[in-house]
């Protein structure tokens, strides 16, 4: 897979190291000749350019990516960006930073984003992740599906604990797509039992999560 990556900064680098130990090819682009240092990543392709600009792209071979990812520390770079991998260079698969949560309602497909990645978001879900039993916390939106990848801790008085996966009344539009118990990933399978204190992660859409709450924690934080 080639990936090209607009923002050699220390984010843009740590991503490039991580698809390049994968076995994928990178392409780093940054306008700042200061941001081009080849040395921190020589396995990667270089480019000075300002990757807002047709121009650039067309050097980048833009069009040859099977994804790109707008790691930039300016949102409105990082859209700019985007729209126009998406919709000039048909790249099929478009990753972009939020810097600004309050900006995060723009990252969607109309500016040709496919997956936003909010650093501020995911830090506050690690947080709630951690302290929360029996609430949603919501990790992350994919914006060409409107659905969330949400986790919920199951309480130990939950009524389905005890109860096989294939015989919870799941909400509609609504996928248990891996339970973490004891410090490692169970791939869900209908006979599976749930137990307290399971990691329960779904791809849901958003209007699932109040019915995901009430039909696995009810009566939790005030709700009836």
């Amino acid at each position: 897979m080639r990936v090209a990556i607009a923002g050699a900064g220390s984010v843009g680098r740590s991503i490039a190291n991580e698809l390049l130990q994968n076995g994928h090819e990178v392409l780093l682009i940054d306008r700042d000749p200061r941001a081009v240092r080849a040395d921190t990543v020589p396995e990667a392709e270089w480019l000075l350019a300002d990757a807002c600009e047709m121009s650039s792209l067309d050097e980048a071979s833009l069009n040859r990516c099977n994804v790109v990812v707008a790691a930039t520390g300016d949102d409105k770079a990082n859209l700019v960006i985007s729209l126009i991998a998406k919709t000039e260079y048909a790249v099929p698969r478009t990753v972009a930073r939020v810097n600004n949560p309050k900006n995060e309602w723009m990252f969607d497909e109309a500016w040709g984003v496919d997956v936003a990645v909010s650093t501020p978001r995911l830090m506050t879900a690690l947080v709630e992740e951690a302290v929360s039993v029996g609430d949603i916390v919501r990790i992350m939106t994919f914006q060409q599906s409107g659905s969330d990848l949400v986790e919920l801790t199951l309480p130990a008085d939950s009524p389905i604990v005890g109860t096989r996966v294939g015989d919870v009344p799941w909400p509609a539009d609504t996928a248990l797509v891996a339970i973490l118990r004891g410090g490692r990933p169970i791939p869900p399978s209908p006979d599976d039992p749930l137990e307290g204190g399971d990691e329960l992660l779904f791809v849901a859409v958003s209007e699932a999560a109040p019915a995901l709450e009430d039909l696995l924690a009810p009566g939790v934080s005030g709700r009836a």
